[in-house]
């Protein structure tokens, strides 16, 4: 029984190792070659800047930042999730006219501290390899495009919504600032300079005044301490002095007078010629003083004859009239003086209240000037980013450039004949080992039951086991 068992197991083994070793033979004559076509990206991430400048309103500055700037990032780890993405794949193979399962996917590889990209595709042909790189190069070049110009259109319409909302907003700031130059009364930015200068002339002018009333002054006072008169005395007398009548009335009142003191120094005041006289001089005065009271519209008191000096001597009565005279226009001129200085006082104190006024209203007409100026720099550069961003490569997907066109492969890659061998001949030791071992396990066992049945005196039996 036990030889049966040995020549089961070798033909167990002989059989194994012959389906073993014939599989092997049988694939290494069947194996066809593959085909491998590859191509080479480099995914580009220079990073660009460009600054414009608008005169009186600000800049505008657009940044495209390097691909590779994020210390953890980089963008052709994206590629190639994007590479073998089941859209990517079935597109590219519905372009070139194959199914899913006949096209594949690459075998793609990222060169360290590169920007490139290494890809690989393997076909039953040279032209079938080399038609699914293209193929799939194309349709990968399309896919980040697309993304690429997805993205500049999310940016765009971003800007667009910037540029609505700058544009509102300089509208309600020059709109503002319109409605304020109307209600404020500022029309012009010259307005608060011209009035501070007006302002300037008028004082320069007042000075000017105050200097002619000062000398004015001085001669009036001069005058009055050369006729002991003042400026109203002075204008009376030459009013009187001009009137004919009066001065007819005061010739009698002169000579009534100096014939009454002649006949006082005469006679007794009880003498009828003194007594005669005095009533012609009473007479005499009484005529004076109602003509004076007409021209004058007031009362006239006598005693101011003396004052006044109405002598017709040479050496004092022409003289003393020209003084008065003088003295009263000088007066006059004075009097002018100061209502005018009086004038520019008020037009002064008007134009600088004005001009406060006008100041304060100012610094709001700057604010909102202000304000205008920054709307319309904001929107300036708003659309100036849209304009340049046009043209941008934006960040998240950069431009790709292919170094390398997708081969045509030369020679095949089959089934690796030594290793095809190696692992037949491995697979027939470690088989006859089993085996080999499950042999000896059996030996093992059928000895231990004989020697089991002699020790406790029993008939030596040979026991079959089980095969199963």
């Amino acid at each position: 029984m036990v030889m049966n068992r040995w020549k089961s197991l070798l033909l167990t083994l002989v059989i194994s190792n012959a389906v073993l070793w014939s599989a092997a033979l049988l694939y290494m004559s069947r194996a066809k070659p593959k085909y491998t076509s590859d191509w080479t990206i480099n995914v580009l991430g220079t990073a660009s800047s460009s600054n414009i400048n608008i005169p009186e309103i600000g800049q505008a500055t657009s940044q495209d930042a390097s691909a590779y700037a994020g210390i953890s990032y980089d963008p052709r780890e994206n590629y190639k999730a994007i590479a073998t993405s089941e859209q990517v794949l079935n597109l590219a193979a519905k372009s070139a006219n194959m199914n899913n399962t006949t096209f594949g996917a690459p075998k793609i590889k990222i060169v360290d501290n590169t920007t490139l990209m290494r890809f690989e595709f393997q076909g039953k042909t040279p032209a079938e390899a080399q038609k699914k790189s293209q193929a799939f190069y194309n349709t990968l070049t399309l896919q980040i495009n697309k993304l690429r110009s997805d993205d500049i259109a999310q940016q765009n319409a971003r800007l667009q919504v910037g540029i609505e909302n700058s544009r509102q907003k300089l509208k309600a700031a020059q709109q503002k600032l319109s409605e304020y130059r109307v209600t404020s009364g500022l029309s012009a930015n010259e307005q608060l300079s011209n009035l501070a200068i007006n302002i300037e002339t008028l004082r320069k002018q007042r000075a000017e005044l105050i200097a002619q009333e000062k000398q004015s002054s001085a001669r009036v006072l001069k005058l009055r301490q050369d006729l002991n008169l003042s400026s109203e005395q002075a204008g009376d007398a030459f009013v009187l002095q001009a009137d004919q009548l009066f001065q007819k009335y005061l010739l009698s009142y002169n000579d009534a007078k100096s014939k009454s003191v002649i006949l006082e120094a005469k006679f007794l005041p009880s003498h009828p010629s003194v007594i005669n006289q005095n009533a012609e001089v009473q007479q005499a005065e009484l005529a004076l003083t109602n003509r004076a009271k007409i021209l004058l519209k007031r009362p006239f008191d006598i005693t101011s004859i003396e004052q006044f000096n109405f002598s017709d001597n040479e050496s004092s009565g022409p003289k003393r009239a020209a003084l008065s005279e003088k003295l009263v226009t000088t007066d006059v001129e004075k009097q002018g003086l100061k209502a005018q200085i009086l004038g520019l006082n008020q037009q002064i104190g008007q134009l600088e209240y004005r001009l406060k006024v006008l100041s304060q209203r100012q610094s709001k007409l700057e604010d909102l000037k202000r304000d205008v100026q920054i709307a319309e720099a904001v929107f300036s550069s708003t659309i100036a980013r849209l304009d340049m961003a046009k043209s941008s490569v934006s960040s998240a997907y950069p431009q790709i450039q292919l170094l390398s066109h997708p081969s045509l492969p030369e020679s095949g890659t089959g089934a690796n004949r030594n290793l095809v061998l190696l692992g037949a001949g491995f697979g027939s030791i470690l088989l006859s080992s089993g085996l080999a071992r499950l042999l000896q396990n059996k030996v093992q066992k059928t000895d231990y039951l004989l020697t089991d049945n002699i020790l406790n005196g029993k008939k030596p039996q040979i026991y079959e086991t089980s095969e199963h």
